[in-house]
């Protein structure tokens, strides 16, 4: 799936991500990505994606349209989009009159799909020999089994608990939380 281009003059930022090798870490990454970046949206673009709350998914935006309330922010702060079983080509429209809405979009990729162009890979640090390598533009998760970080790579500290509850919760965690303020520097990729 490719998105349209932006007017050079507006900033709106776009966050893909996807985790091939943890699926938890796929799950909460995104949604600490959309919390760093203050108002943004997490789109689910994986149609077998976990059950995020909300009152609306993609996959109903797609069959119906969208309104234009259900474009916009209606306040400041983290959304949520559910995927509910659509496909990214059959939600292309819908994902890009999103994007051109909302100041910042986070794209949950599916962990078995080819991910979007540049498309941030979330992966755990683990001891070597075990610490899985891409290619293109990674972001390590720190673990209680790394001993280091490692060469000129980004890895994340490791969550609290009480953060990791508190996303999967649909409830903001504390806002100076050192892991979601981590995530500004992924934005920055």
């Amino acid at each position: 799936m490719t998105l349209p281009l932006r007017h050079p003059e507006v900033l709106l930022s776009v966050l893909a991500l996807w985790s091939p090798v943890d699926l938890v870490l796929g799950v909460v990454g995104p949604l600490g990505a959309t919390t760093a970046a203050g108002t943004a949206l997490l789109v689910d673009l994986d149609p077998n994606g976990p059950r995020y709350g909300g009152a609306h998914s993609l996959a109903e935006l797609v069959q119906k349209g969208p309104t234009r309330n259900q474009l916009e922010p209606a306040q400041s702060g983290p959304a949520v989009l559910r995927n509910g079983g659509v496909s990214p080509d059959d939600a292309k429209e819908v994902v890009a009159a999103l994007v051109s809405k909302w100041p910042n979009v986070v794209l949950r990729c599916a962990p078995e799909s080819d991910p979007i162009g540049s498309a941030v890979a979330l992966l755990p640090l683990l001891p070597a020999p075990f610490t899985p390598q891409m290619e293109g533009s990674v972001v390590y998760q720190m673990t209680s089994l790394a001993t280091r970080q490692p060469d000129g790579k980004l890895a994340l500290p490791i969550p609290r608990s009480s953060t990791v509850k508190a996303l999967l919760a649909g409830q903001r965690p504390w806002r100076r939380d050192r892991w979601i303020r981590s995530f500004n520097r992924v934005w920055g990729m």
